[in-house]
């Protein structure tokens, strides 16, 4: 439920129609990702690379992947404070 109110949200706020904002595979063209400069780390960066793709106008493609997610136990390192920390980049980006 969390990763789909944060797609909303910056769907929202982007404009963009994504069904997986947070989904941590994305491809670029070289040039693209150099041309921008990345400040957040962890888990900002979704948010904060999905904006700045926006806001230069470049198309986005999703493409279906298949993956399972980690459980805790199995290392999962996202939590409650990341959440937080992503609605706060989605706004600032």
């Amino acid at each position: 439920m969390a990763n789909k109110f944060l797609t909303f949200l910056s769907n929202c706020k982007t404009g963009l129609k994504l069904t997986d904002m947070e989904t941590c595979y994305k491809a670029f063209k070289r040039e693209i990702i150099q041309s921008i400069n990345i400040e957040e780390m962890r888990f900002g960066f979704e948010p904060e690379i999905t904006a700045k793709i926006a806001k230069q106008g470049i198309k986005i493609k999703e493409v279906p992947i298949k993956y399972y997610p980690r459980k805790n136990s199995e290392g999962k390192k996202i939590g409650f404070k990341d959440g937080i920390r992503a609605i706060i980049c989605i706004w600032k980006y």
